[in-house]
């Protein structure tokens, strides 16, 4: 199984669709004014025009503060913000919820990020005072003087559960839907996923890094997730992955993924499926 993962992972490495995430990579990131244009914070009252200054100005929406208000500005719903900044002296634990979330405004695949249910972190199951969190904080801080984290309520599912929330990664192209990866997510880097069109029917996986799951009950909010998803991807213009969780309150926006694995770790249908939506809806678009 390793070694068919690995020639999988290596024939996505190859495509046509690999090659135009690392160069839209290349293209975001490696401009000295990369960072500065992430982590310029915009408001939900900017006008758009705002937020469409400047060359690839999507990549003001990787920063997950950003994207936030992006969301709102479209009437998608987003978790309760409790609290946001750098100085993390100022973070008062004893008025949050017995529940929450911390994240970074910038960052992948769930690094530096604390489910907390009752002082344990549903992600490694520890135990974290609120002086070993500030300690973590500051560490991280101390790394990347741009960053800074997020305090967010914790989503329960459509039960009303408090969970890890599964993962509904939408990749869209000019409001097309070309799949949904679900992830049955178990910790930052395990879980089981399922992939579906937008009608739910299922498909072959996408991704080589989970393995294949059971079949899903369609989430109770997907017609909200959809509109939701194909709205803010018009907006959005080129090729993007937006993730959803599904809540009691309905579908809630996560974030986009401009550059999801920076083209690693596809599968072949996933490659083909999304060069022909590219070719399709996002011709010669970077």
């Amino acid at each position: 199984m390793l070694l068919l993962n690995t020639l999988i992972s290596k024939i996505s490495l190859e495509s046509d669709y690999a090659r135009r995430i690392k160069y839209r990579h290349a293209k975001f990131w490696q401009d000295p004014q990369a960072e500065h244009i992430r982590n310029t914070a915009l408001s939900a009252h900017d006008p758009l025009c705002v937020w469409r200054e400047g060359e690839n100005w999507q990549r003001k929406l990787s920063n997950k503060f950003n994207s936030r208000e992006f969301a709102k500005m479209h009437d998608c719903k987003v978790p309760a913000l409790f609290w946001r900044g750098r100085n993390i002296a100022t973070i008062d634990f004893d008025s949050l919820p017995e529940n929450y979330v911390i994240r970074p405004t910038i960052g992948h695949s769930c690094q530096s990020v604390f489910i907390m249910k009752k002082g344990i972190n549903l992600f490694d199951h520890n135990r974290y005072s609120p002086k070993d969190l500030r300690e973590f904080l500051r560490r991280r801080l101390a790394e990347n003087h741009r960053l800074e984290f997020l305090i967010e309520e914790f989503l329960t599912n459509e039960e009303g559960e408090k969970e890890i929330l599964k993962d509904y990664k939408i990749f869209t192209f000019r409001g097309h839907i070309a799949a949904i990866l679900m992830i049955d997510r178990l910790s930052p880097k395990t879980g089981f996923q399922s992939c579906y069109t937008e009608n739910w029917e299922p498909i072959a996986p996408l991704v080589v890094s989970y393995p294949q799951g059971t079949f899903e009950t369609a989430p109770a909010c997907l017609a909200e997730m959809i509109s939701d998803a194909k709205k803010l991807s018009r907006t959005y213009e080129i090729f993007t992955r937006i993730d959803f969780y599904a809540t009691a309150g309905g579908a809630v926006f996560g974030e986009f993924s401009p550059t999801p694995l920076i083209g690693n770790g596809s599968t072949p249908f996933a490659s083909r499926l999304f060069k022909t939506y590219w070719d399709r809806y996002c011709y010669q678009m970077i």
